[in-house]
Protein backbone atom coordinates (compact mmCIF):
# COMPACT_ATOMS: atom_id res chain seq x y z
CA UNK A 1 0.00 0.00 0.00
CA UNK A 2 1.19 3.50 -0.87
CA UNK A 3 -0.40 6.64 0.49
CA UNK A 4 0.30 10.35 0.28
CA UNK A 5 -1.33 12.62 2.82
CA UNK A 6 -0.93 16.38 2.55
CA UNK A 7 -1.30 18.14 5.86
CA UNK A 8 -2.34 21.76 6.28
CA UNK A 9 1.02 23.08 7.44
CA UNK A 10 3.11 20.06 8.50
CA UNK A 11 4.25 18.89 5.09
CA UNK A 12 3.52 15.73 3.13
CA UNK A 13 3.23 12.27 4.63
CA UNK A 14 4.39 9.38 2.44
CA UNK A 15 3.17 6.21 4.10
CA UNK A 16 4.26 2.73 3.09
CA UNK A 17 3.56 -0.72 4.48
CA UNK A 18 7.15 -1.53 5.40
CA UNK A 19 10.67 -0.14 5.54
CA UNK A 20 11.73 -1.84 2.32
CA UNK A 21 9.09 0.06 0.39
CA UNK A 22 10.08 3.22 2.24
CA UNK A 23 13.68 2.70 1.17
CA UNK A 24 12.65 2.51 -2.47
CA UNK A 25 10.49 5.63 -2.11
CA UNK A 26 13.25 7.52 -0.31
CA UNK A 27 15.89 6.60 -2.89
CA UNK A 28 13.68 7.85 -5.72
CA UNK A 29 12.95 11.07 -3.83
CA UNK A 30 16.65 11.78 -3.21
CA UNK A 31 17.64 10.94 -6.77
CA UNK A 32 15.02 13.35 -8.13
CA UNK A 33 16.16 16.16 -5.83
CA UNK A 34 19.79 15.50 -6.73
CA UNK A 35 19.05 15.71 -10.44
CA UNK A 36 17.06 18.94 -10.04
CA UNK A 37 19.70 20.57 -7.85
CA UNK A 38 22.60 19.65 -10.14
CA UNK A 39 20.66 20.99 -13.10
CA UNK A 40 19.89 24.26 -11.28
CA UNK A 41 23.04 24.88 -9.21
CA UNK A 42 25.63 22.42 -10.47
CA UNK A 43 25.91 20.71 -7.07
CA UNK A 44 23.80 18.78 -4.55
CA UNK A 45 24.41 19.67 -0.89
CA UNK A 46 22.94 17.08 1.46
CA UNK A 47 23.09 16.61 5.24
CA UNK A 48 22.53 13.15 6.71
CA UNK A 49 21.68 11.71 10.08
CA UNK A 50 22.51 8.22 11.33
CA UNK A 51 20.71 5.09 12.42
CA UNK A 52 18.12 3.27 10.34
CA UNK A 53 18.01 6.16 7.89
CA UNK A 54 21.46 5.28 6.55
CA UNK A 55 20.54 1.62 6.22
CA UNK A 56 17.56 2.57 4.06
CA UNK A 57 19.76 4.75 1.89
CA UNK A 58 21.54 1.60 0.81
CA UNK A 59 18.96 1.48 -2.00
CA UNK A 60 20.92 4.32 -3.63
CA UNK A 61 23.81 1.91 -4.17
CA UNK A 62 21.62 -0.30 -6.33
CA UNK A 63 20.37 0.03 -9.89
CA UNK A 64 19.43 2.37 -11.39
CA UNK A 65 20.75 5.02 -8.99
CA UNK A 66 24.33 3.84 -8.72
CA UNK A 67 24.89 4.72 -12.37
CA UNK A 68 22.35 7.49 -12.95
CA UNK A 69 23.01 9.77 -9.98
CA UNK A 70 25.77 12.35 -10.55
CA UNK A 71 27.75 11.45 -7.44
CA UNK A 72 30.64 13.77 -8.32
CA UNK A 73 28.35 16.74 -7.67
CA UNK A 74 27.37 15.64 -4.16
CA UNK A 75 28.62 17.48 -1.05
CA UNK A 76 27.86 15.56 2.12
CA UNK A 77 27.51 16.84 5.69
CA UNK A 78 25.99 15.33 8.80
CA UNK A 79 23.11 17.04 10.59
CA UNK A 80 24.45 15.51 13.78
CA UNK A 81 27.38 13.39 14.83
CA UNK A 82 28.58 11.59 17.91
CA UNK A 83 31.91 12.90 19.18
CA UNK A 84 33.78 9.63 18.86
CA UNK A 85 36.53 8.38 16.59
CA UNK A 86 35.68 7.81 12.94
CA UNK A 87 36.19 4.06 13.36
CA UNK A 88 34.00 3.86 16.48
CA UNK A 89 30.81 1.83 16.19
CA UNK A 90 28.76 4.85 17.36
CA UNK A 91 30.06 7.10 14.59
CA UNK A 92 27.48 8.24 12.04
CA UNK A 93 30.36 8.74 9.63
CA UNK A 94 31.47 5.11 10.02
CA UNK A 95 27.94 3.82 9.46
CA UNK A 96 27.55 5.99 6.37
CA UNK A 97 30.94 4.93 5.04
CA UNK A 98 30.21 1.24 5.54
CA UNK A 99 26.74 1.37 3.99
CA UNK A 100 27.09 4.09 1.36
CA UNK A 101 30.36 5.93 0.87
CA UNK A 102 32.41 2.80 0.27
CA UNK A 103 30.06 1.94 -2.59
CA UNK A 104 29.33 5.39 -4.07
CA UNK A 105 31.82 7.35 -6.20
CA UNK A 106 31.52 10.54 -4.15
CA UNK A 107 34.65 12.71 -4.35
CA UNK A 108 36.44 12.32 -0.98
CA UNK A 109 37.03 16.07 -0.58
CA UNK A 110 33.27 16.57 -0.86
CA UNK A 111 32.67 14.51 2.30
CA UNK A 112 32.67 16.77 5.36
CA UNK A 113 32.96 14.89 8.64
CA UNK A 114 33.82 16.30 12.06
CA UNK A 115 37.35 16.54 13.41
CA UNK A 116 37.22 13.65 15.87
CA UNK A 117 40.37 14.74 17.69
CA UNK A 118 38.60 17.76 19.22
CA UNK A 119 36.30 18.22 22.20
CA UNK A 120 32.57 18.44 21.51
CA UNK A 121 32.62 22.23 21.83
CA UNK A 122 35.62 22.67 19.56
CA UNK A 123 34.35 20.09 17.07
CA UNK A 124 31.09 22.05 16.74
CA UNK A 125 32.95 25.32 16.17
CA UNK A 126 35.28 23.71 13.66
CA UNK A 127 32.37 22.10 11.77
CA UNK A 128 30.55 25.42 11.58
CA UNK A 129 33.70 27.13 10.28
CA UNK A 130 34.03 24.46 7.57
CA UNK A 131 30.38 24.91 6.63
CA UNK A 132 30.76 28.69 6.46
CA UNK A 133 33.52 28.28 3.87
CA UNK A 134 31.21 26.31 1.60
CA UNK A 135 28.44 28.86 2.06
CA UNK A 136 30.88 31.65 1.25
CA UNK A 137 31.78 29.82 -1.96
CA UNK A 138 28.04 29.17 -2.57
CA UNK A 139 28.67 25.43 -2.81
CA UNK A 140 25.99 25.38 -0.14
CA UNK A 141 23.41 28.05 -0.92
CA UNK A 142 22.49 30.77 1.56
CA UNK A 143 19.02 31.42 2.94
CA UNK A 144 17.03 34.34 1.57
CA UNK A 145 15.98 35.46 5.06
CA UNK A 146 19.13 34.98 7.17
CA UNK A 147 22.78 34.05 6.77
CA UNK A 148 22.14 30.34 7.36
CA UNK A 149 23.14 27.65 4.87
CA UNK A 150 20.36 26.49 2.60
CA UNK A 151 20.98 22.79 2.04
CA UNK A 152 19.32 21.20 -0.93
CA UNK A 153 18.22 18.39 1.40
CA UNK A 154 18.51 17.62 5.10
CA UNK A 155 17.60 14.05 6.06
CA UNK A 156 16.53 13.37 9.64
CA UNK A 157 15.39 10.49 11.81
CA UNK A 158 12.83 11.11 14.53
CA UNK A 159 13.14 9.16 17.76
CA UNK A 160 10.35 7.81 19.96
CA UNK A 161 10.83 10.84 22.24
CA UNK A 162 10.43 13.15 19.25
CA UNK A 163 14.09 14.15 18.95
CA UNK A 164 15.61 14.98 15.58
CA UNK A 165 19.33 15.24 14.80
CA UNK A 166 20.75 15.53 18.35
CA UNK A 167 18.09 18.02 19.44
CA UNK A 168 16.36 16.37 22.38
CA UNK A 169 13.17 17.35 24.24
CA UNK A 170 13.57 20.11 26.84
CA UNK A 171 17.26 20.62 26.03
CA UNK A 172 18.71 24.11 25.90
CA UNK A 173 20.08 23.39 22.42
CA UNK A 174 16.52 23.70 21.10
CA UNK A 175 16.67 27.44 21.76
CA UNK A 176 19.99 28.10 20.00
CA UNK A 177 19.43 30.89 17.49
CA UNK A 178 22.92 32.18 16.63
CA UNK A 179 25.16 29.17 16.07
CA UNK A 180 24.72 26.96 13.02
CA UNK A 181 26.25 24.00 14.83
CA UNK A 182 26.07 23.45 18.56
CA UNK A 183 27.23 20.73 20.94
CA UNK A 184 25.83 18.75 23.83
CA UNK A 185 27.62 16.73 26.47
CA UNK A 186 24.54 15.29 28.18
CA UNK A 187 22.66 13.38 25.52
CA UNK A 188 19.92 11.21 27.07
CA UNK A 189 21.03 8.52 24.63
CA UNK A 190 24.62 7.28 24.49
CA UNK A 191 27.14 8.49 23.64
CA UNK A 192 26.65 11.71 25.64
CA UNK A 193 28.85 14.05 23.57
CA UNK A 194 27.50 15.14 20.18
CA UNK A 195 27.42 17.98 17.71
CA UNK A 196 24.23 18.96 15.91
CA UNK A 197 22.80 21.40 13.41
CA UNK A 198 20.50 23.90 15.09
CA UNK A 199 16.93 24.63 14.06
CA UNK A 200 17.81 27.83 12.16
CA UNK A 201 19.91 25.67 9.82
CA UNK A 202 17.42 22.80 9.58
CA UNK A 203 14.55 25.16 8.85
CA UNK A 204 16.53 27.06 6.20
CA UNK A 205 16.86 24.00 3.96
CA UNK A 206 15.16 23.78 0.58
CA UNK A 207 13.94 20.31 1.49
CA UNK A 208 13.73 18.42 4.78
CA UNK A 209 12.77 14.75 4.95
CA UNK A 210 12.08 12.96 8.23
CA UNK A 211 12.04 9.18 8.56
CA UNK A 212 9.72 7.68 11.18
CA UNK A 213 9.34 3.91 11.48
CA UNK A 214 7.93 1.52 14.05
CA UNK A 215 4.94 1.55 16.38
CA UNK A 216 7.06 2.93 19.24
CA UNK A 217 7.25 6.24 17.37
CA UNK A 218 3.52 6.50 16.70
CA UNK A 219 2.77 8.92 19.53
CA UNK A 220 5.72 11.14 18.60
CA UNK A 221 4.55 11.27 14.99
CA UNK A 222 1.05 12.22 16.14
CA UNK A 223 2.49 15.07 18.23
CA UNK A 224 4.71 16.16 15.35
CA UNK A 225 2.16 16.38 12.53
CA UNK A 226 -1.43 16.27 13.77
CA UNK A 227 -3.49 19.22 15.00
CA UNK A 228 -2.89 18.74 18.71
CA UNK A 229 -4.09 20.65 21.74
CA UNK A 230 -2.03 23.70 22.80
CA UNK A 231 -1.14 21.99 26.08
CA UNK A 232 0.34 19.00 24.26
CA UNK A 233 4.11 18.54 24.62
CA UNK A 234 6.15 20.51 22.08
CA UNK A 235 8.55 17.89 20.80
CA UNK A 236 11.57 18.72 18.59
CA UNK A 237 9.93 16.99 15.63
CA UNK A 238 7.18 19.58 15.76
CA UNK A 239 9.80 22.32 15.50
CA UNK A 240 10.93 21.09 12.09
CA UNK A 241 9.25 23.68 9.87
CA UNK A 242 11.22 24.84 6.81
CA UNK A 243 10.65 28.57 6.35
CA UNK A 244 10.50 28.46 2.56
CA UNK A 245 11.34 24.82 1.93
CA UNK A 246 9.36 21.61 1.63
CA UNK A 247 8.85 19.07 4.41
CA UNK A 248 8.20 15.38 3.75
CA UNK A 249 7.67 12.63 6.32
CA UNK A 250 8.57 9.07 5.25
CA UNK A 251 6.50 6.81 7.47
CA UNK A 252 5.59 3.14 7.73
CA UNK A 253 2.09 2.04 8.70
CA UNK A 254 3.22 1.00 12.18
CA UNK A 255 4.38 4.54 12.97
CA UNK A 256 1.29 6.01 11.29
CA UNK A 257 -1.12 4.03 13.48
CA UNK A 258 -1.84 6.93 15.85
CA UNK A 259 -2.33 9.59 13.21
CA UNK A 260 -5.69 11.27 12.95
CA UNK A 261 -7.55 9.61 10.09
CA UNK A 262 -5.52 6.40 10.20
CA UNK A 263 -8.77 4.42 10.28
CA UNK A 264 -9.30 5.45 6.65
CA UNK A 265 -6.35 3.24 5.77
CA UNK A 266 -8.02 0.24 7.32
CA UNK A 267 -11.18 0.86 5.34
CA UNK A 268 -9.13 1.41 2.17
CA UNK A 269 -10.30 5.00 1.85
CA UNK A 270 -8.08 8.00 1.12
CA UNK A 271 -7.17 10.50 3.75
CA UNK A 272 -9.03 13.76 3.65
Amino acid sequence: MALLKRTKDRGDLRIRDNVDDLGIELAEYIAELSEASVKERGVFAIALSGGSLITLLGKLCEAPYKKTVDWAKWYIYWADERVVGKTHSDSNYKLTKDVLLSKMPVIPSHIHSINDSLSAEDAASDYEFDLRQLVKARTVAVSEVNDCPKFDLILLNMGSDGHVASLFPNHMALDEKDDWVTFITDSPEPPPERITFTFPVINSASNVAVLVTGAAKGEALHLAVDDVEPESPLIPGRMVHPTYGKLVWFVDTAAASKLEGFDFLLSDQPFA
